[in-house]
């Protein structure tokens, strides 16, 4: 019993210290994101498949560039060199955004939307590369929910911060804000690297090895992975489906680009809102009491549920605690909020229970380029059936048949067969600690 109170408060205070990093992590993030949106809501969802098509082919880019450092460097050296290329990135930014007149709003939007979803995937899949590697699958479980709450928490901070100083300070220094965010969850992801792993010591400083195409690789030998990649495709494309839709809502009753940024900045207090509500109530509840799969299963569902409403009710406003609310907004609220605050949660908790090589480069290329192949079909599709005359409606109506898809291919996830039992994992990596050894640094 003594020796576990130390365990105990070492796990309670990795997981404060990681709750405070995601913090400053999503701050950062979020503090640029309603400039990045405001762009997608002035052209509307035709270009989006030129914004998201360039973002995929930045990733396949990247993908090697991110397989060698993991393959090269060991894991406090890999989060030094991937934030602070993502802090310097922001700076360099600064002085294009005071030239913005001179270099033309539209080239320097679709570079910056292009970087800015690079940040975004690149700096929240690392980071839960890393929780996933210094927790164990059951403390997972029990802290995932509570660390994705530190995000949101951020999520909701960032719109505010961004809402009160770019009336004072302007566009371009806010990027510097951003900047020392992400400093700052920089450091305590060093402090928690150093002094506060819950998992086997012999792999702290450990090189994780391997190709660097490992991640391209795993996607076809893994089982777990293909579920995670399809569903990243079918389930997070419903909340593609519904940015697509809100960019030719807000191209055509908000003209104004300060009304664009506000409508979308409330979008995300919005969604952000209710994803701290699900990690303080259901999420937690339901990964201790049914395991990580069910919370991929139950946003499936919600996102079901939301797109036959849509397909019912159409695009009309409704009425939300007194106030009249579009239904896209509703549903892009819905998916969104469920998919930050219930299946991140989930499936980084599963990714608990892969390999190190796994978790870091095969999640990170299912996170990003797969994410990103999965936007660019989704609105490619929408621009499509659009041009054939397919209205809101029907959108829809194919989004929930494809939602029940998706759930299936949910519940197939969470009960993959390669996936180690949980009471394996932490006998597991005491075992295979020194047959590792000699495969990392062959």
């Amino acid at each position: 019993m003594n020796a576990s109170r130390p365990a105990a408060a070492n796990e309670g205070l990795a997981s404060t210290l990681s709750a405070v990093a995601f913090f400053f992590v999503m701050t950062a993030y979020y503090i640029i994101r309603p400039v990045r949106d405001q762009l997608s809501g002035a052209v509307g969802s035709q270009s989006l498949p030129l914004f998201y098509g360039s973002t995929f082919l930045v990733m396949l880019l990247l993908t090697p560039v991110f397989g060698a450092l993991v393959a090269h460097f060991p894991r406090k050296r890999l989060l030094g060199w991937s934030y602070s290329f993502f802090i310097v990135g922001l700076l360099a930014f600064v002085p294009a955004f005071l030239a913005q007149d001179r270099i033309g709003a539209r080239q320097l939007g679709v570079v910056f939307f292009v970087w800015a979803s690079v940040f975004n995937l690149f700096v929240v899949s690392l980071f839960w590369s890393f929780m996933a590697d210094i927790f164990h699958s059951v403390q997972a479980r029990k802290v995932f929910p509570l660390i994705a709450l530190g995000g949101m928490a951020g999520a909701v901070f960032g719109p505010l911060v961004t809402k009160l100083l770019v009336q004072i300070i302007g566009v371009a220094p806010l990027l510097m804000v951003s900047a020392v965010a992400l400093g700052v969850a920089l450091a305590l992801l060093f402090t928690l690297s150093t002094n506060h792993d819950c998992r086997e010591p012999w792999h702290r400083d450990e090189v994780i090895g391997g190709s660097l195409w490992a991640g391209i690789k795993e996607l076809w030998t893994r089982p777990f992975l293909r579920y995670m990649a399809i569903l990243i495709v079918l389930g997070d494309g419903i909340g593609t489906l519904a940015y697509a839709l809100i960019a030719d809502y807000a191209k055509l009753h908000l003209p104004d680009k300060i009304a664009r940024t506000s409508f979308y900045n409330d979008l995300d207090l919005a969604t952000n809102i209710l994803g701290a509500a699900l990690q303080l109530t259901l999420t937690r509840w339901l990964l201790m009491r049914k395991g990580a799969g069910w919370g991929l299963v139950v946003p499936s569902l919600v996102n079901l549920v939301l797109l036959v409403l849509v397909a019912v009710l159409g695009i009309g406003h409704i009425a939300v605690l007194g106030f009249a609310v579009p239904m896209l907004s509703v549903m892009m609220i819905g998916t969104r909020g469920f998919a930050y605050g219930m299946t991140k949660p989930a499936a980084d908790a599963l990714y608990t229970r892969v390999p190190r090589e796994t978790r870091y480069k095969g999640k990170n290329f299912v996170e990003t380029a797969i994410w990103r192949f999965g936007d660019v079909v989704v609105t490619s599709g929408v621009t499509l059936l659009g041009k054939f005359g397919v209205a809101v409606g029907g959108m829809a109506a194919i989004g929930a048949g494809i939602s029940v898809l998706a759930t299936w291919v949910a519940a197939r996830a969470g009960r993959s067969p390669d996936l180690l039992p949980e009471q394996q994992v932490e006998s597991a990596g005491k075992v295979a600690a020194p047959a590792a050894r000699p495969s990392i640094s062959s």
